[in-house]
């Protein structure tokens, strides 16, 4: 059983990878030369986030697997934007 705090904190980190994946993105569409290492680091960081989700939502409860499952759908969409952006 996954406890509520680890949930939490899983969720953090994935609240901040979806927000630095952003950014990248943000400033990919603003620069046709945009800084190629933040971006694929943001792309793995997204990656990571999906995997750990995954993992979680095998030893959690109904509601935690909600909330993962989300979140999951939140980072894949990212993940999904950003290789059409990809150039």
């Amino acid at each position: 059983m996954t406890t509520r705090q680890s949930v939490d904190k899983l969720l953090q980190h994935c609240e901040d990878t979806v927000r630095f994946a952003k950014g990248q993105l943000s400033e990919s569409r603003k620069q046709e030369h945009y800084n190629l290492s933040e971006y694929t680091e943001a792309q793995q960081g997204l990656e990571n986030a999906y995997k750990e989700l995954e993992e979680f939502s095998h030893s959690a409860n109904a509601q935690q697997r909600e909330q993962l499952y989300r979140m999951r759908l939140q980072v894949q969409n990212l993940q999904n934007e950003m290789i059409l952006e990809d150039r």
